[in-house]
């Protein structure tokens, strides 16, 4: 028994996988890819514990290919070079069972360790398969990012952590040595966040700090038993998310004191000062935007320079913008807009552009009529001329509504000088 719970328990086929229905069910795209035998590159972006390592070794195992592993935290260039060297020798560019590299938190090999891979997955010495719990359009280079598709894999589900502690106590030998009741599980469910590796690691935990091979388990014991080994913050689990949660919503709610005790919180836990600053861009533009469009600058030069200097001296920097934006006056206009753009778009499809609207860069188009009636703005007094820019079918739409703040009210009466009999602004 000294695997623990979640490796023992480990699934070896795809259809002994749980959640995930969209890649791996029936008609998921990795079913298929799998059952043609054709495996392209991969990269797995989700939660902690969603079992991207496992899917990895699913699909090497049911392609019958060779399995390299390097985890990105004590991986250098030159373990990646030998991995591939062997790839090359294993199989590689002439046969269709090349072998497999996967390598878990690729998000946090830098750019040269990432360049170092473009060539075998280019040439298909490797198939490459990475998993990451951040965005890979931030953390994966451009050129590799273009190699290989994206897959999502979703947070666990009530029901799948569920199932994941029923398959523990009928699988498992050391387990099925035990009467287990389960009587609550919501304590167990609520610690682990939503990650099926904590959550088989903290029901073994209780199970072993049990005496007697009939156990209950209730709410009450779990808290008891697991309460002495939590930290203050743990940055790949439930406060992970709990915590940039509460910092987000007290910048919104304009609490500079709530934003940098929850900042504090994420720094002294060791939190990615990248994560914390780029969870502020996105903000300065999502609840901010017009009403202040300072707190976007402020914000994404806060992200150049605490990726330029890192701790400790970042604290400082993330400290002042964290209480910028969090004093800036807040409008979420500019985010509700193109909200309601999309939503159109889907709803109305693929309109055409209105002809004065259109270029025309040949001669045919210009006898069309393309752009006849286009009036050029600069021709006109106050560089404006009334005319219509939306298709025929959705004109007179109105889909951005200025926010109620000094700034966005004076958006409001220079959209009503111009567009008043048209947008009723």
């Amino acid at each position: 028994m000294e695997a623990p719970l979640a490796e023992r328990i480990r699934p070896q086929k795809l259809e002994d996988y749980i959640s995930q229905q969209h890649l791996v069910g029936p008609t998921g795209s990795l079913t298929q890819q799998i059952s043609k035998g054709i495996i392209p590159s991969l990269i797995f972006w989700g939660p902690p514990g969603t079992g991207k390592t496992t899917l990895a070794q699913i699909i090497a195992q049911e392609s019958k290919r060779p399995f390299y592993i390097l985890s990105a935290i004590n991986s250098g260039v030159k373990d990646i070079r030998d991995v591939i060297d062997k790839a090359k020798q294993s199989g590689g560019l002439f046969t269709a069972k090349n072998p497999i590299l996967f390598i878990d938190e690729i998000h946090r090999f830098s750019k040269s360790q990432q360049d170092s891979l473009l060539a075998a997955v280019e040439k298909g010495w490797i198939t490459l398969v990475g998993a990451t719990t951040e965005n890979p359009s931030f953390e994966v280079i451009p050129a590799l990012l273009s190699r290989c598709q994206v897959y999502i894999l979703n947070a666990f589900t009530k029901a799948d952590l569920e199932a994941l502690l029923e398959r523990a106590m009928k699988t498992d030998t050391y387990l099925l040595t035990k009467k287990i009741n389960l009587k609550e599980t919501e304590a167990l469910l609520r610690i682990s966040g939503g990650d099926g590796r904590k959550l088989l690691n903290v029901f073994e935990l209780v199970v072993n700090a049990s005496a007697g091979d009939e156990i209950t388990i209730t709410n009450n014991r779990v808290l008891e038993l697991v309460q002495q080994n939590t930290v203050l913050y743990d940055k790949t689990g439930e406060q992970h998310y709990d915590i940039i949660s509460a910092f987000i919503k007290s910048i919104r709610g304009s609490d500079p004191n709530g934003a940098v005790y929850w900042l504090a919180r994420m720094i002294e836990g060791g939190e990615d000062v990248k994560f914390i600053a780029r969870r502020m861009l996105i903000l300065a533009s999502e609840d901010i935007g017009n009403a202040n469009p300072t707190a976007l600058i402020m914000a994404n030069n806060t992200f150049q320079a605490v990726t330029t200097i890192g701790y400790p001296e970042s604290r400082i920097i993330l400290s002042q913008c964290a209480i910028y934006l969090a004093t800036s006056p807040k409008s979420n206009a500019s985010y509700m807009a193109i909200g309601n753009a999309q939503q159109l778009v889907k709803q109305t499809g693929d309109l055409p552009v209105p002809i004065h609207l259109r270029n025309a860069p040949t001669k045919l188009m210009k006898e069309l009529g393309y752009g006849d009636e286009y009036k050029y703005s600069h021709d006109y007094a106050n560089n404006f001329a009334e005319q219509e820019f939306l298709p025929d079918a959705i004109k007179k739409t109105v889909l951005y509504n200025p926010g109620n703040n000094s700034r966005e009210n004076s958006t409001r009466e220079f959209l009503k000088n111009r567009w008043k009999d048209k947008y009723g602004y």
